[in-house]
Order: C-alpha cells, then structure tokens, then sequence
C-alpha cells in the first residue's frame, strides 16, 4: 500500500527522468542496461521503477500496475489518456511527429491531386486525425517498426513516425515533408493512487515541477 511503483521505459526517457528523481531525492541504484531485473530498487525503500516498453506505460498506470509514470505525449494520444491525471509537461525526450517519403516521391502533387496515399504508421490515432483534417484520404498500415523500409519497398506512399534528428530519414533516403505536432514526455498519475498516497505523491510532483528546465 505505501510502496510507489514508478513506470519508466529504457532509453532515453529512462535516462532524461534521471535528474528529476535526483530533485525528488531518488536514487535508482541500478543501470538498466547491464541489470536483467525489470523491477529496480531506488535509494528510498517505499520507491520502485518498473521497465516497461513505451507504448505500455499509460496502461500500467491507467489500471495500477504502477503509481505514476513517464511517458510521451505521442504515446498517451495514441492510448488516449483514460483513467489518467497528467499533471506536468516535463521538457524531456523531445522530439516530433512527421510525415516522411522517398526522396523521389511527389508529396505536395499527390496531396494537391486528391491522390489516396498509403500511409504506414504506429500512430494511427495522430496521423488520421491530421490528414483528416488536411482532406487527403488515407489507407492506414500499422507497422511497429522499421517504419523507413515501408516507402523503400512499395509498401506505402509516405510515414508517419518520431523524428528526433533526421540522420535515420537521410541514411534511408527519405525527406520529411510535413511535421506534425512537438513531442515531450508528460507525468502521468494512477487517478486511485492519487488519493490513496496522496502525500508521498504530492512530494515527486512538487519536486518535478521545480527541476523542469526552463523554456
């Protein structure tokens, strides 16, 4: 009952997350990376990280697999934040959402044109809604991975997908063409779990919210 589970992903929210825990006074006391174990001991005996993928923390938190947890906001769009309280914008793992093709394809022309586009994606929800609202129709390909050999194979006219710096697109000769929307990683809070341990919760969020960086 008193334990907090804290739901983190490996990589780089893992290792952005670092220093606003520091700030809360928690301590993870192993490296993800060389540890096996999926369940982490922090320097704060009621305190625990659970690894788990990305796309899974929303639903961890929504039915009480863990306390609170961090994840991007590409993620709860896609999960649609039910059951969640998303207090804190936190500036870290940034990031966009783009849509990307062949360094040879006529994007605007098929666009302009009416053309329907295949569009391969793991954001369905967020690559729908946008071309929706741009009155292009789509066929949706829900891909999980590799997303830059779908344009590469004829699978699909364009994706949609996280772009950071761009050097995966350049190294796949594609070129993006339109971006969507900014991307950082949000706090999200079980909604029960925000009564039950009310105190300790109220704690990590304060401190948090006064070690996010500045825009």
């Amino acid at each position: 009952m008193n334990t907090l589970t804290l739901a983190l992903s490996k990589g780089r929210i893992f290792e952005e997350t670092l220093p606003l825990l520091a700030a809360a006074g928690i301590e993870v006391l192993e490296d993800p990376e060389k540890s096996r174990k999926l369940i982490l001991p922090t320097n704060q005996p009621h305190v625990r990280v659970v690894l788990v993928r990305a796309s899974d923390v929303p639903t961890y938190v929504q039915y009480g697999g863990a306390d609170l947890g961090v994840t991007g906001k590409d993620t709860l769009i896609e999960h649609g934040g039910q059951g969640l309280f998303q207090p804190l914008d936190l500036r870290i793992a940034r990031c966009r959402v783009s849509v990307a093709v062949r360094s040879d394809f006529d994007y605007a022309r098929a666009v302009k044109q009416g053309s329907r586009l295949k569009v391969a994606t793991k954001y369905t929800s967020i690559a729908r809604d946008f071309f929706a609202a741009k009155g292009v129709h789509v066929d949706m390909i829900k891909l999980y991975g590799s997303m830059e050999l779908a344009p590469l194979t004829g699978l699909a006219d364009a994706i949609v997908d996280l772009v950071s710096t761009g050097n995966t697109l350049k190294a796949n000769h594609l070129v993006e063409v339109e971006r969507i929307m900014d991307i950082s990683s949000h706090l999200v809070v079980n909604q029960a779990a925000l009564k039950l341990k009310q105190a300790p919760l109220r704690r990590i969020i304060d401190a948090f919210a006064g070690a996010i960086a500045p825009e």
